[in-house]
């Protein structure tokens, strides 16, 4: 398996991580859950969340998906991406899934909204020891 195709599979194989946003010029991290299309990220959020308030002001993001918690050898991603909002129907009817009904009541909730990530770095991280992997976007 070449470096893209771990790194998808990691993507692929992974739900939750941390992403990081800028409020008062300091990073600030939170769980959340993703999903992906290819390299391309999604999550969802409250318009009313103070994350989408400091992705306004600045839109550079920094997330870590893929950790298992087994210990030495777990790899994970780092990414560093820049983040859209969308209320695109469409986009909240491909991502939604049952476990956003504890926040939202369905896809057509006019609080739910998505935020893409579009990716600028990515590297796979802690694979047994070696060094980062950089991928090719």
């Amino acid at each position: 398996m070449n470096n893209r195709e771990e790194a998808l599979k990691i993507l692929e194989d992974s739900s939750i991580g941390t992403m990081a946003s800028v409020r008062d010029g300091k990073p600030h991290s939170r769980y959340m859950m993703f999903f992906n299309d290819g390299f391309t990220i999604y999550t969802e959020t409250s318009k009313k969340s103070e994350k989408v308030d400091e992705i306004k002001k600045n839109t550079h993001t920094h997330i870590i998906i893929g950790y298992e918690g087994k210990g030495f050898g777990d790899e994970y991603l780092e990414i560093e991406g820049t983040v859209s909002i969308s209320d695109d129907e469409s986009l909240k009817e491909k991502v939604w899934h049952e476990q956003m009904k504890y926040w939202f009541s369905g896809p057509e909730d006019p609080d739910l909204i998505i935020l893409k990530v579009s990716p600028n770095s990515l590297r796979i991280m802690n694979k047994k020891g070696e060094g980062p992997k950089e991928i090719t976007l």
